[in-house]
């Protein structure tokens, strides 16, 4: 992943957007867009991040709370974090904002 992507999320606030609604489904999610009208499903990792960004995190709080939560290398979680908030945004269902000075 290139690192200005990287950047871009690791000075962020990330949180849901308003205009989704979800459910869990055992350990995944399902995720509809109310504009579109699409849905999107998450794996458990997925579903974990989400269940995160109810409530507005840095990037930083969900990589530390990945990490202490599965047995992953640092970097690896950092990549895969990123792209799953990648996906997240491409799909309109995240709001990431510059993170407060």
């Amino acid at each position: 992943m290139p690192s200005q992507l990287l950047q871009m999320f690791e000075s962020s606030i990330i949180s849901s957007a308003q205009s989704q609604i979800s459910s869990e489904l055992a350990d995944e999610a399902v995720i509809l867009n109310l504009d579109s009208g699409i849905y999107y499903g998450l794996n458990e990792v997925g579903a974990r991040v989400w269940e995160l960004i109810q409530q507005p995190r840095s990037f930083s709080e969900l990589h530390e709370t990945l990490l202490e939560e599965y047995d992953v290398p640092a970097e690896t979680c950092r990549q895969d974090l990123a792209k799953i908030l990648l996906d997240l945004k491409s799909a309109s269902l995240i709001e990431v904002r510059d993170e407060a000075p």
